[in-house]
């Protein structure tokens, strides 16, 4: 053995495994085009905000900001999944960035043009949703045909780096730019950085789905729907999520919470959103070991209810940076069930339906917070902050362990023999 091989080992077991972007040139373009492309996004999706609350002055017309994003894209992902499974997923895919990125044009070419339009952003927002919700489940759908079932771990690691970097770094580079160069400079460095998307879209081959004979060549949400009710294991990575997302989402009670709790301001309530996110992010940067687990069943649950749990005892904190260490904790447990449950989805389930299923996953990771959000606020208003989220915490992890009774094989799931 050599000595270079003896000191990058260990590296291996701590960091992200890297395996997946040494062997698969289509993936390593893949991955690198959607972290730019992301940044890109998370920019734009700042300076629409910062445009909006310009022009109106309201933040509730910035909040209808997430409205009109949200709305498309649950109703779209489910039918992009099934355009997914029916077309060409490379070409899907293609056109999808292709036209994410001429809307960037356009709101580069409204800003040039003094066109400020609440009307003509909102608008922009929704259809930016419509192309995202073609472009995920084709894209989410290609990974397991570019990569042997034993890298999808590592590969999901690495795609947990690109979005939560992008939702770290996108937004500040989106003020900085805003600031010196205005809201088009934001939105054409948007549009530049979809090439680089576009680019590896246009390199992978043909990616047509594989359907078994006989098949008519139709996919129909509704068979997607049917074929996910006979998966009991695929159907307890969604109960799982959203016991996590609905019963223990407390980011809508950071801004009471940082005053009420710990005396801040609303530089306590950027700390709390952004404690998460960091715990997220390392989850992604040490996540070398994931590619030797194999009861992906077991992680997902130990990996929500640590969620679970770590929420629980944030809401009985009262001192920040103690409230701040378990949301990191909360936000790299939320990670490791993020990599396993895509893991799950991408590995037991045939080829014909990815793009169906990565579809009710988008609706299940976009509708599951802002449910979460509605209920969390809701609680603390009945009651109090500590009620709600110590006591959505403790739900979670209660219904958790009640579904986890009610489907037992899914604790005796086995990566080496993924069943559905």
């Amino acid at each position: 053995m050599t000595r270079t091989a003896e000191t990058t080992r260990p590296q291996r077991r701590i960091f992200a495994d890297l395996t997946p972007l040494r062997t698969s040139v289509d993936y390593r373009r893949l991955w690198i085009g959607g972290t730019i492309s992301w940044l890109g996004q998370a920019m734009t999706a700042l300076a629409i905000s910062l445009q909006v609350y310009e022009i109106t002055r309201s933040s509730f017309s910035v909040g209808l900001v997430g409205l009109f994003s949200l709305v498309p894209l649950i109703v779209f992902g489910l039918y992009g999944g099934a355009i997914a499974d029916t077309v060409d997923r490379r070409k899907l895919g293609l056109y999808s960035s292709l036209g994410s990125a001429g809307l960037s044009i356009a709101l580069a070419g409204a800003a040039l043009l003094d066109y400020h339009r609440v009307w003509f952003l909102y608008a922009v927002v929704a259809l930016q949703s419509v192309c995202g919700a073609l472009t995920g489940p084709a894209r989410a759908a290609m990974t397991p045909r570019l990569l042997p079932v034993e890298q999808l771990p590592a590969a999901n690691a690495l795609n947990t780096v690109t979005i939560t970097a992008g939702m770290m770094v996108g937004p500040m580079l989106g003020g900085l730019t805003v600031g010196w160069w205005g809201y088009q400079a934001a939105y054409l460095i948007d549009a530049v950085t979809f090439t680089a998307a576009l680019y590896a879209m246009w390199r992978l081959p043909s990616m047509k789905p594989d359907r078994a004979e006989g098949s008519s060549g139709r996919a129909s949400v509704l068979d997607g729907l049917r074929f996910l009710g006979t998966r009991p294991n695929i159907r307890m990575t969604f109960f799982s999520d959203m016991a996590a997302m609905v019963l223990a989402h407390p980011r809508a009670l950071f801004p009471a919470v940082a005053g009420l709790w710990f005396g801040g301001d609303a530089e306590t309530v950027g700390l709390l959103v952004a404690a998460p996110a960091v715990g997220a992010l390392l989850g992604g940067v040490f996540s070398g070991w994931h590619g030797r687990v194999r009861r992906h069943g077991v992680a997902i649950l130990l990996a929500v209810g640590a969620w679970g749990l770590a929420i629980a005892v944030f809401g009985l904190t009262r001192n920040l940076w103690l409230g701040l260490l378990f949301l990191a904790l909360a936000g790299y447990a939320d990670t490791t069930s993020m990599v396993f449950r895509t893991t799950m989805l991408q590995a037991a389930t045939p080829d014909e339906m990815r793009g169906r299923l990565q579809g009710v996953f988008i609706v299940v990771v976009a509708g599951g917070p802002r449910l979460g959000d509605f209920l969390a606020g809701t609680v603390a208003d009945l009651t109090s902050p500590t009620v709600a989220i110590t006591g959505g915490g403790l739900g979670c992890v209660l219904v958790l362990g009640l579904l986890a009774l009610r489907w037992r094989g899914f604790a005796r799931y086995d990566a080496r023999s993924p069943q559905a």
